[in-house]
């Protein structure tokens, strides 16, 4: 795997786990949590997620391989996927945001499932463990990189970013991740499309 081909793929990899949008989620949702347990129950939670993409890299494809899918159509629905929760990004609506919290310390739900490993990131870490599936270890490297960005964002810098950007700067970065992972769920979608009709 080249630099260039690694690189594009954790930018991909990261705009969909969207950090940045997660924020004010993170912090409305551990607002009931006492202020010296954040920080351990974010990074808990980080590693849940952690490990369920990994999981999802190692034994997607027997999971995909046993309900008779293949990387076409998995590329399409990917693409389908990414372009609703784009929109859901660009125009957030009362139920975009999925993050309600019935008391009490959060566990695995909503913050590791789905915020940071939802639907849209295992369908990615599907898509790229079928696309080269003797590359593991480089997809690992990605899946290692972009979850070491949310990390860095959700467990460090998250309470300093959103007092620096307010509400509405939290907003305009989330509209502007949402259009590019429109442009990006497109192409994955055309990609599908094209390897479909030329197959």
């Amino acid at each position: 795997m080249d630099l260039t081909l690694f690189l594009s793929s954790v930018f991909t990899l990261t705009l969909v786990m969207d950090p940045l949008g997660n924020m004010p989620l993170f912090v409305s949702t551990l607002s009931v949590v006492p202020e010296e347990r954040r920080r351990a129950v974010i990074m808990r939670e980080l590693f849940v997620a952690l490990a369920i993409m990994m999981f999802f890299l190692l034994f997607g494809k027997y999971i995909v391989s046993a309900l008779a899918l293949d990387l076409t159509a998995m590329t399409v629905a990917g693409g389908i996927v990414l372009f609703v929760i784009a929109l859901q990004m660009i125009f957030p609506g009362a139920n975009s945001h999925f993050a309600d919290n019935p008391g009490g310390e959060p566990f695995i739900v909503p913050l590791a499932i789905p915020l940071v490993a939802g639907p849209s990131v295992l369908t990615m870490v599907l898509v790229f463990s079928m696309q080269e599936p003797g590359k593991l270890v480089h997809w690992a490297g990605v899946i290692g990189v972009s979850w070491l960005i949310n990390a860095v964002i959700l467990g460090g810098l998250a309470g300093r970013i959103s007092k620096l950007l307010g509400q509405k700067g939290l907003l305009a970065m989330e509209k502007l991740m949402g259009m590019i992972l429109v442009t990006i769920s497109v192409q994955m979608i055309m990609n599908g499309l094209k390897k479909f009709i030329l197959g």
